[in-house]
């Protein structure tokens, strides 16, 4: 069976470029979820211990440092997924005669009223472009990926040394 004589396959640098993009979605998903499970933990754990009117000063000593540790664990993962889900504003790195990469890139040229100007310099250049919006989105699902990865990390600990801290006492 023979192709079609324009029927190519997709850039590597377009299709990695769609590939990140996607990357980055599916990050802000888990990230989001992520979110959501933390909070419904948290929730349902103050409201059981609300409901019992217990406090962590009744601890032990080492019971009540697992506590506070297992605590700020909880806090942390919270900010780390946070932190996952927020947007990124990379700096604009654009001007007058470089091609636009990403919306900041558009905000700025707006600003400084060369927006036409721009996007013809970046049909004049496309792999330029295509390269600036690679790098950062790169950085953007790495900056990601990592806040996920901390905030898993901290969870995990916090849902192991709560617990903990309940049976030591």
């Amino acid at each position: 069976m023979t192709r079609a004589p324009h029927a190519q396959r997709p850039r590597a640098d377009v299709q990695l470029l769609a590939d990140l993009r996607a990357e980055i979605a599916r990050a802000d998903g888990k990230a989001t979820v992520l979110v959501g499970v933390l909070g419904l933990t948290a929730g349902l754990l103050s409201a059981l211990l609300i409901g019992l009117r217990w406090t962590p000063t009744r601890l032990p000593a080492p019971a009540a440092l697992l506590w506070w540790a297992g605590t700020a664990l909880l806090v942390t993962s919270l900010f780390a997924l946070l932190l996952a889900v927020t947007p990124r504003y990379g700096r604009s790195h654009w001007a007058p005669g470089l091609p636009l990469t990403y919306f900041g890139d558009i905000r700025r040229a707006v600003r400084a009223g060369l927006l036409t100007s721009a996007l013809a310099d970046t049909e004049r250049a496309p792999a330029r472009a295509l390269r600036a919006a690679l790098a950062e989105n790169s950085r953007i699902a790495a900056r990601k990926h990592f806040w996920i990865r901390t905030g898993l990390l901290a969870f995990g600990g916090s849902a192991v040394l709560l617990p903990v801290s309940l049976l030591v006492a």
